[in-house]
């Protein structure tokens, strides 16, 4: 079985970003499954994580993180955004940048809220912290 698993590695490892998509596609169809957790549940989870890892910022004021726009230069965003929450897959990436307002990290420290923001704006979206 290891063998098979490592050989089927070595091929997905040669594939393009958009044949990996639609091989993933392909896969859920077949499957009747999906890889993407919902958006909310996705971004709910990562800082919730984080939150019991530094509890000496537990009295820090939680933050959400709304993208206003996407910029001239999506696919940089689209990058950041799976940077920032890395359950996301490509296209929920994709359909957020084309979805706005879209929530990015809702309920996130100060301090994750305000690297998720930089991020964006570095990748040429337009962010609002509330």
């Amino acid at each position: 079985m290891a063998k098979k698993v490592d050989e089927i590695v070595e091929e997905v490892s040669k594939l393009t970003v958009l044949e990996l998509s639609e091989l993933v596609t392909a896969l859920q169809d077949k499957l009747g499954v999906s890889a993407a957790m919902p958006v909310a549940q996705a971004a709910a989870t990562a800082p919730a994580g984080e939150a019991g890892a530094a509890p000496a910022d537990a009295g820090a004021a939680s933050q959400t993180v709304v993208m206003t726009a996407a910029g001239a230069n999506k696919i940089n965003v689209i990058k950041a955004l799976r940077e920032i929450n890395q359950n996301l897959t490509l296209m929920d990436a994709k359909n957020m940048t084309e979805q706005i307002p879209a929530e990015v990290l809702k309920d996130a420290k100060a301090e994750d809220a305000k690297a998720a923001s930089d991020k964006l704006k570095a990748a040429g979206a337009t962010v609002e912290l509330k």
